[in-house]
């Protein structure tokens, strides 16, 4: 066996040797491990004071210590600067799940644990985002949040998101979903921007981005391009003033490397991915000379202690949770769905078409198992390349359509359809009207949308077209709790989720610190169970 050589005098109790005591000695985070060698096993020492001193004292042992590993808080993972950027205890995001899954209890949940959350702005009409604006700023006004802005086929309605934001002083939005920069996006960062009387440039309004792709990535970790800026400028929304400082200060303030994951995916794997964005963030860190280093991330795929554990290990300044939070009793989406998610496997899921980005064919990655909704949503997309209006479809195919997937006839959905976008997105009905390719597309990405919504509000009549989202993490999840308490959705406190992700990967840290000092352990030493949220404060010794 590989050690540490170092002779010690001991004067504690005699090492215990048996596996359960180093197992223990493991789990209780906040004291150090010693591991010696007695006479050919490895024993645990339970007291940190021993002399090195060549005479030993009397009423002392002699020992080699094998390996050793230090107390590691859950506190202390990740990025100390992220943490106090926004004001947390801990390096952990709960992501924003779309239509309020991310719901305001499930970031109310994640700000008095002291992480952050983001609200699931997105599919959400104004009026029903902004009573949950109205609910956070008034419930949750002196703790961390945010709010989603996702990106849409649409400037005017990402313009009326980011007034809304600006209206009611959000200070910090997750950026998702991102296919290049837009106008409003570059709208509420820039503006307010200004130096204090130091010269320190002030950016009030805060973004973390979330991307899979290395390009996004790099548009978002720059400066804004000096060509929308000057668009900004001409239509009045920022200064002159302004203009000149955002070229010193990246988009985005931090940003989120996105692995494989529920919802809009690219299925990037986080092993590969969250290197290749750290080196991205040092090399533009170097080139611009920020007067801070933006932080990265990692989402997707964020479900087990050791999952946890790999993203912190690999250079992760905070980890994002967003599968495994829609199965959590705070979410925004009904029993029915959480019940689902409770069952799922990891390969329980599939690619399907997305509502927002249908007819670029853009997919988002869902549960397959108890719903059709994946079959149907990719007939719907082939059935809109072949054709260019629902008349040319066949009769046959037509009337499968309307009776299995629509549940109604063509011309029905569309005066309904006709009326949610009259409210929701008038611009794209006008250009519907005199187009019926793009009539048809409509009529089927609303099907998508409505498929969500029947999730969320647990319709049960629609069970078989639920559109769950949901990536492997959540069946990770699953394997990880099976047996234990956290099994059952109504079991699964955002709290007691995600502190027992936190403490279990400070666990598998410490196990691997021992390991990696040369000592060898059978899988059931470290390994780690679910425990009540009370247990686990008992072993923080009440610092939560």
């Amino acid at each position: 066996m590989k050690n540490i050589n170092l002779n010690f005098n001991y004067s504690g109790p005699f090492p215990e040797t048996q596996p359960t005591a180093i197992h223990q000695a493991i789990l209780n985070i906040t004291q150090p491990v010693y591991i010696v060698d007695v006479n050919g096993t490895p024993g645990v020492c339970h007291q940190s004071e021993f002399n090195t001193g060549t005479n030993r004292p009397a009423g002392t042992n002699n020992f080699q210590l094998q390996a050793y590993a230090p107390p590691l808080h859950p506190i202390e993972l990740g990025n100390p600067d992220f943490k106090k950027r926004y004001g947390l205890q801990y390096a952990y995001v709960a992501g924003a799940m779309a239509h309020g899954i991310a719901s305001v209890e499930l970031v109310k949940a994640a700000a008095k644990l002291g992480m952050i959350g983001f609200f699931g702005a997105a599919g959400l009409s104004m009026e029903e985002l902004e009573k949950a604006v109205v609910r956070l700023k008034s419930e949750a006004a002196d703790m961390p949040f945010g709010l989603n802005l996702i990106y849409s086929n649409s400037v005017d309605l990402e313009f009326s998101t980011v007034n809304l934001y600006l209206k009611h002083n959000i200070r910090l939005i997750s950026a998702a979903g991102y296919l290049k920069l837009t106008l409003p996006l570059l709208y509420y960062r820039i503006t307010g921007i200004h130096q204090n009387a130091a010269g320190t440039i002030i950016c009030p309004n805060k973004i973390i981005a979330k991307t899979s792709r290395i390009e996004i990535a790099r548009q978002f970790l720059s400066p804004a391009p000096e060509k929308l800026v000057k668009k900004l400028v001409e239509q009045g929304l920022i200064t002159e003033y302004e203009a000149g400082l955002a070229k010193h200060i990246p988009i985005a303030d931090d940003l989120t490397a996105e692995a494989d994951s529920g919802g809009h995916t690219d299925n990037r794997a986080a092993i590969s991915l969250l290197p290749a964005m750290l080196d991205l963030r040092n090399d533009l860190f170097e080139k611009f000379n920020y007067p801070t280093m933006p932080c990265i991330g990692l989402g997707g795929g964020i479900a087990t202690p050791p999952s946890v554990c790999a993203a912190f290990s690999m250079g992760a300044d905070y980890v994002l949770s967003g599968s495994i939070n829609q199965s959590c009793v705070e979410s925004g989406t009904s029993a029915s769905a959480k019940e689902m998610l409770s069952k799922a496997a990891q390969t329980d899921v599939a690619m399907a078409p997305s509502a927002n980005m249908f007819e670029r064919g853009i997919k988002v990655q869902v549960l397959k198992k108890g719903t059709l909704f994946p079959q149907r949503a990719a007939r719907l997309y082939e059935t809109y390349r072949n054709y260019e209006s629902f008349d040319q479809i066949p009769e046959k195919e037509k009337k499968e359509i309307e009776e299995k997937i629509l549940c109604n006839s063509f011309e029905t959905e569309w005066a309904s359809t006709r009326q949610f976008f009259k409210t929701f997105d008038p611009a794209q009905l006008k250009l519907a009207e005199n187009d019926p390719k793009r009539k048809m597309g409509m009529v089927f990405r609303s099907y998508l949308g409505k498929s969500a919504k029947w999730a969320i509000s647990g319709e049960l009549p629609r069970k078989k077209d639920f559109q769950v989202w949901c990536g492997p993490a959540m069946g990770a999840f699953n394997e990880w709790t099976k047996g234990s308490f956290l099994e059952k959705p109504e079991k699964r406190l955002f709290q007691t989720v995600s502190l027992n992700l936190l403490f279990g990967a400070c666990v598998a840290i410490r196990r691997q610190w021992l390991i990696n000092t040369g000592l060898v352990l059978p899988p059931q030493i470290g390994k780690f169970k679910p425990l009540s949220f009370e247990k686990i404060k008992s072993l923080l010794q009440d610092k939560i």
